[in-house]
Parts: C-alpha cells; sequence; structure tokens
C-alpha cells in the first residue's frame, strides 16, 4: 500500500450523540472515510496516523438525501463512515486537551 494512499483514506472524525455514547461505552471511534476504503486499508491508516493498536473494524455506508433547493430537487452525496475498535487502554483525542 501505498503511503499517500492512507492519507487519503479518513476524512475526519463523525461526532454525533452515537458516536459519542459509543466511544465512552465500547472504546470504538467513529470516522468518516472514502467510500472505497476496505477495512484492511482504515486499520492501517488509523494506526499510522495516530499510533494505536486497532482490533476491528465495521464498515456502514449511507445514502445521501434527497434536498430540494427551492424548485430544484438535489441529492448528497453517498458516504461511509467506519467504527474502529481500540485495543484495551488504548484512545484518541480529537481535542487534543491534555
Amino acid at each position: 500500500m501505498n503511503e499517500e494512499r492512507l492519507y487519503t483514506i479518513l476524512e475526519g472524525p463523525h461526532i454525533s450523540e452515537k458516536s459519542t455514547v459509543i466511544a465512552d461505552s465500547a472504546g470504538q471511534v467513529v470516522f468518516r472515510v472514502a467510500i472505497d476504503a476496505n477495512k484492511s486499508e482504515i486499520k492501517r491508516a488509523v494506526e499510522k496516523l495516530f499510533e494505536v493498536r486497532v482490533v476491528d473494524v465495521r464498515t456502514a455506508r449511507a445514502k445521501g438525501k434527497l434536498k430540494r433547493f427551492g424548485r430544484v430537487n438535489g441529492r448528497r452525496r453517498d458516504w461511509k463512515k467506519a467504527y474502529v475498535t481500540l485495543a484495551e487502554g488504548q484512545d484518541i483525542d480529537f481535542l487534543g486537551a491534555e
């Protein structure tokens, strides 16, 4: 796998009420990822960028919502999210607070 591909896989953290609850209870972190990324690529990208050990990766694809802009019908793009389970004692801090 080439190094540049690892930096394009993760689009950012997916912050929601559900992802916060999952992070507290199950030790999982939710990322918004490239739609063509597979689980092994996501695992390698998270381990390299955040220097943590990943135990499991589960993915889900979300269809883009239909939206109206006045009289024009539009559609948001499809996207993919990854539920990344970290090893016991591992943590990723997105806020940078110490």
